[in-house]
């Protein structure tokens, strides 16, 4: 699983951190190191301008994308991709040879977007242009963080789909912002096998998988996400996620199950590895 994506848990825990120290700052100067995150731009400047002066409204998430919103309605999207890090710093903190942009506010520090691979991206947008730079936003499916969604209409939208459940659980226009890591968590804590077709499902494994979904989600997101080698997550003070203490499957092949005593096991499933029990079914 080579620089898999940052997944729900890991985005929402930096939109939290930064909703609760950010809004209500002002952008004093912007700063760009290269490049590398400014893909939709030619200049460093032409990025940079739209920065300075801005005050923050509010931070939002569409699905794995941060909005921070500004009070002249335009927005900073930041796509962390699998490598990018939004830290908050003091204006003195020396800077890490792996930041790509430094914002600093009237007061109380920096915002700095480090990535050493510069697989994430920044931007900013107008609002009745996001759909327009971001026209995969219109496709996304569940949100069941940001809008508590029932299993009657979970089960509904996923019994007119006739696929296997990692494929669903895996695609953001079903529900947005899982991966490989909590695709696999979240179909332990049902009991159900990464294979089976979604229309094979009875009302009881729906509210199971139902279950599963929202209840390991709010875990990772309250343990703050998911870090691991492979794919390092850093929080905006500095701190590693915790829930890869609490992963029950992934990455554990051959250790003994919690809930059979037998062996994990793994198989390639579409390219990458796939962690289950014998239990699921």
């Amino acid at each position: 699983m080579e620089h898999s994506m940052f997944e729900l848990p890991e985005v929402e825990t930096v939109r939290r951190d930064l909703e609760r120290d950010i809004v209500g700052k002002k952008i004093k100067s912007a700063e760009a190191m290269s490049m590398k995150v400014l893909r939709r731009y030619r200049t460093r400047n032409s990025f940079v301008s739209r920065l300075v002066g801005n005050k923050i409204t509010a931070v939002q998430r569409r699905g794995l994308h941060i909005t921070i919103e500004f009070e002249n309605e335009s927005n900073l999207v930041v796509d962390l991709g699998s490598s990018g890090s939004l830290r908050r710093t003091a204006n003195k903190e020396a800077i890490d040879p792996e930041t790509e942009v430094v914002i600093t506010f009237t007061q109380h520090g920096q915002l700095r977007l480090l990535d050493a691979q510069g697989t994430s991206e920044i931007f900013v947008v107008d609002d009745d242009s996001i759909l327009d730079e971001l026209p995969e936003l219109e496709e996304l499916g569940l949100d069941p963080v940001s809008e508590p969604v029932t299993w009657t209409v979970f089960g509904r939208s996923l019994l007119q789909r006739r696929v296997r459940l990692k494929t669903l659980l895996t695609d953001p226009t079903f529900v947005v912002g899982i991966g490989d890591i909590y695709a696999d968590e979240i179909l332990f804590h049902a009991g159900l096998r990464h294979n089976r077709m979604s229309d094979s499902l009875t009302s009881q494994e729906i509210r199971r998988l139902h279950r599963a979904l929202v209840g390991t989600l709010h875990d990772a997101i309250k343990h703050r996400g998911t870090s691991i080698p492979e794919r390092e997550f850093i929080d905006p003070v500095g701190n590693p996620g915790e829930y890869g203490s609490h992963l029950m499957v992934w990455g554990r092949h051959g250790e003994l199950s919690a809930r059979s005593r037998l062996p994990i096991q793994r198989v390639k499933f579409r390219g990458t590895w796939t962690y289950f029990c014998q239990t699921q079914v």
